[in-house]
């Protein structure tokens, strides 16, 4: 177990991304310290540089105006006065051979190079270069000139001051930047585990649920980055799920209380017809009642189907361009003798024409359940009034309003679950998914059904369908 847990911790995000933080900041860090440490040597390099230049030109001036002489007692002084181990001089001809020198003991390592002299020779101005002492570790910068005819000048001043400068600043660098680093981790770190503090709750609450609990839901900060968005997104999901889940454990009990009556009675004729059936007939008759509960069976477990494969999105409308005005002249037609024979008013007010993109067939199992609806819960004498109008650059709304009983207050927001019959429809035919295949279908369409209703005043059902699915 011991094992397994910093391989868990390496792999974490919350390690990771403290790693970039401490890694960022330290290359940030050496880049900025390089490109400030070269800076700095080169400030340096060009100050030493130029006091060389300005010594080369006094040598000349010198040289020039009081002869090789005053340039040699010159040449002691200023050594004398700088430091004989600070800087030195030397006098040369153009052989390379010295003319005069300072105190050159302590300089002893450093020769006269042929190469510059010969640069000088071919038409160089000045020579300067850095000359690493390995005996000491220190640096020298040294510059050939020609002061006069015939007369070069060696200078050369020691980089030690300099160097323990620029030791001093890598020092302070060093401690700096190991504090620095330490702090960005911490830094990291914190900012790190505040970043996935969210994942950290989603992941707690989805283990909660893996466990069973649905209720769980992730806490939102408020702060309104993609971690709360991600936690909505989350909520949002776990909310579907478990609205999916009740449904789901309604709809098994609903099964379970509509199916056991067909099934008791078509157990019960079987029973009957063994136990006290005598002739064919008998027989015969327990056969068709079988079948006819059997086909009762059949249509509630494939609407059922249709319905689950339509929200689901299993099984999609087609997308052809149907005339819903012909549909809905059709189904009145259809219908219309049936509102006869039970004494009622069928009227179809729909304009010439209404074409949107959708699926005929489930559009004309849509407008049969309605219209079924209607015309079963509304008493002889009533009417049943089917009224389509079209929206402008939107679709189309088809309506269907009755005079029957109506819809209680308790029974109305339920009227579209599966196999929820109010108390007064209990006592008429049906398995109560009529309206719920019929919110299924508007939906897929890309519409929706919605519905007015008030006790003995009548219901109002409005089917909304977009003229582009």
């Amino acid at each position: 177990m011991s094992l397994k847990k910093p391989g868990r911790f390496r792999n974490s995000l919350t390690f990771r991304l403290t790693l970039w933080y401490a890694g960022i900041f330290a290359a940030s860090s050496f880049v900025a310290f390089f490109l400030f440490y070269t800076l700095i040597t080169s400030v340096i390099q060009e100050k030493t540089d130029q006091e060389l230049f300005s010594q080369a030109g006094q040598f000349s001036a010198v040289l020039r105006e009081r002869g090789i002489g005053a340039v040699e007692n010159f040449a002691l002084f200023e050594a004398q006065a700088a430091g004989e181990k600070k800087v030195f001089f030397r006098l040369l001809y153009p052989t390379g051979q010295a003319v005069s020198s300072s105190n050159m003991a302590y300089w002893e390592d450093i020769a006269v190079r042929k190469e510059a002299i010969g640069q000088l020779l071919g038409g160089a101005g000045r020579v300067i270069e850095t000359v690493i002492l390995t005996t000491r570790k220190d640096q020298v910068r040294i510059l050939y000139a020609m002061i006069g005819p015939g007369v070069i000048l060696q200078v050369g001043q020691s980089m030690e001051n300099y160097a323990r400068i620029m030791d001093a600043f890598r020092g302070i660098f060093l401690a700096t930047m190991a504090l620095l680093i330490g702090l960005a981790t911490g830094v990291g770190w914190f900012m790190a585990r505040r970043a996935v503090s969210g994942v950290e709750a989603i992941t707690r609450t989805a283990q909660g649920i893996s466990g069973g609990t649905l209720e769980k839901r992730v806490p939102v900060k408020g702060r309104g980055d993609e971690i709360d968005q991600l936690a909505m997104t989350f909520n949002q999901m776990l909310d579907r799920i478990q609205s999916l889940v009740a449904e789901i454990r309604q709809m098994g009990d609903d099964i379970a209380h509509d199916l056991k009556s067909p099934l008791t009675r078509i157990r019960g004729m079987a029973e009957i017809a063994l136990t006290t059936g005598k002739s064919l007939a008998e027989y015969e008759a327990m056969a068709a009642s079988a079948i006819e509960e059997c086909d009762r069976l059949l249509s509630i477990i494939n609407t059922m189907l249709m319905i689950s494969k339509t929200e689901a999105g299993v099984e999609k409308p087609s997308r052809e361009k149907i005339d819903l005005a012909s549909l809905v002249r059709e189904a009145c037609e259809l219908f219309g003798t049936t509102a006869e024979d039970r004494g009622l008013t069928l009227s179809c007010d729909v304009p010439e024409g209404c074409v949107i993109a959708g699926d005929a067939r489930m559009i004309q199992r849509l407008l049969s359940n309605l219209l079924d609806n209607a015309i079963k819960y509304t008493s002889a004498g009533g009417r049943v009034e089917v009224s389509l109008s079209q929206i402008e650059g939107w679709g189309a709304t088809l309506t269907v309003k009755d005079t029957g009983g109506g819809i209680s207050d308790v029974d109305l927001p339920r009227i579209f679950e599966r196999f929820y019959r109010g108390d007064r429809s209990r006592s008429a035919s049906g398995a109560g998914l009529g309206l719920s295949l019929a919110r299924a279908i508007a939906r897929a369409h890309g519409g929706d059904i919605t519905v007015e209703s008030r006790l003995r005043e009548g219901s109002v059902f409005a089917v909304t369908l977009p003229a582009s699915g």
